[in-house]
């Protein structure tokens, strides 16, 4: 059965919308204590997005009338959310964020027992049990836990005390759910911080800050003589980096090293990575090269998840920055693949820009067109023509992704290939497609 609330990464949308408001949100917390089996503790955390306290005091609510006993972890990174559900053995756990949305936005995303993100089947029983109206008592107060305390002390631990001792770090924590926690690991280890984005007022989370917008990140590493830059989004399961000369890397970048060091390790359980199919091809080849493999999944961290479980590897993500180290945690985790490079870059002597250049990216292009209508892609004549003579053009050479966000109203195009200029041709005309297909605003 098909969801019909649930992208890929948890319920999301404007807050105050059909979806993203105080009585849907009561009816996914009842709903979400009857999958959980109606008993236990349900962890409820939220990233700074002025509507997130409402939000989560009416899942809350829902989750009471269901059964079970809410705890308020209060404004707390997804990572720390997680954490907390697998030390305290809880049966659920609930975030109140929107992720790299901007702030009108928010959304509820789940985890169940051990931390882990539920599955689509997990998604789909909790839609079946959603009741048709709220109760009376639409938001309700909870008892405050405290999980900040405990994940910024196991980060630090990743490191030896005194470890970052005259390192210089640009850190970027989006006003969102990380200002409180990335800087303070970092001071731990020993490290000077130039903070960005670090003064959160409820509506500027992601506003020109973030891992979706590194160019700040970029110019303050190059002012001050950074040896690193880290950008977080609004709730922490992110990351993207900045090297010494400036220089952003992605997703893709930060598991090109990390995947390589740990097979020269022998540290990569399986010799598996796991990607996903926004991956560039790039990735794929470095590690290879290295003696291992590549597997990919769809988009969305969960998938990730999942399929490093089946193939029994530690390490996996997706070039937006999820990376996710599972013998530390059990989702992505912004900070923790920040502090995996930093200790490549300690134990090797070497500098970012140095430790980038094992992946060797195929050229690529990519676009997000926002659209006034998800219209199935079987369904649109000029961007099924554009797919098949891209494809058949493209043969072993490259390869072409077309698919809509799971959280957004976007159409995501992607091209990769041997060259800039067919990179950029293909691209053009799967935009042209698109264009005469769909209302594209």
């Amino acid at each position: 059965m098909k969801r019909q609330f649930f992208g890929t990464d948890g319920v999301r949308g404007p807050y105050g919308g059909p979806v993203v408001n105080e009585v849907f949100a009561w009816r996914l917390g009842f709903a979400a204590a009857q999958w959980a089996g109606r008993s236990g503790e349900a962890l409820l955390g939220r990233d700074t997005r002025a509507s997130g306290e409402k939000l989560l005091r009416a899942v809350a609510a829902g989750l009471r009338a269901g059964g079970m006993t809410p705890a308020d972890l209060g404004v707390a990174p997804t990572p720390a959310v997680a954490r907390a559900v697998r030390m305290r053995r809880a049966p659920l756990g609930v975030v109140i964020t929107a992720s790299h949305n901007p702030a009108e936005d928010n959304g509820i995303k789940f985890f169940g027992p051990g931390g882990v993100k539920l599955t689509d089947a997990d998604e789909v029983a909790i839609e079946q049990q959603l009741p048709a109206e709220a109760g009376e008592a639409l938001t309700v107060d909870c008892a405050p836990i405290d999980a900040v305390k405990g994940y910024v002390a196991a980060a630090t631990d990743l490191l030896p005390r005194g470890s970052l001792a005259g390192w210089s770090i640009v850190l970027d924590t989006a006003n969102g759910a990380t200002c409180g926690t990335s800087a303070a690991v970092l001071r731990a280890l020993g490290a000077k911080v130039t903070a960005i984005g670090g003064e959160p007022d409820g509506h500027n989370i992601n506003a020109q800050v973030g891992s979706e917008h590194p160019e700040q990140l970029a110019a303050r590493v190059t002012e001050t003589g950074a040896r690193i830059g880290i950008a977080h989004d609004g709730d922490g399961d992110r990351c993207v980096l900045c090297d010494e000369r400036g220089q952003i890397l992605d997703g893709d970048e930060i598991l090109a090293i990390l995947a390589t060091d740990m097979l020269a390790c022998r540290g990569l359980a399986a010799r598996t990575l796991v990607v996903t199919v926004q991956s560039n091809l790039g990735v794929d080849a470095a590690i290879m090269a290295a003696g291992g493999r590549a597997v990919r999944t769809p988009v969305g961290d969960r998938y990730v998840i999942e399929r490093m479980r089946a193939e029994g590897s530690n390490l996996g993500g997706e070039s937006s920055g999820h990376i996710i180290c599972s013998d530390t945690s059990p989702t992505g985790d912004g900070l923790v693949a920040a502090l995996k490079i930093v200790e490549v870059m300690i134990a090797t002597g070497r500098r970012l820009s140095d430790l980038r250049r094992v992946l060797r990216k195929f050229p690529q292009r990519t676009a997000a067109l926002r659209v006034q209508e998800k219209k199935p892609l079987e369904t649109l004549p000029a961007l099924s023509q554009a797919i098949a003579t891209l494809e058949k053009q493209l043969g072993e050479r490259g390869r072409l992704l077309v698919r809509y966000s799971g959280t957004e109203a976007k159409l995501r195009l992607l091209v990769e290939g041997p060259d800039e200029a067919t990179v950029r041709a293909g691209l053009a005309a799967l935009e042209a497609g698109a264009r005469a297909d769909l209302v594209v605003l």
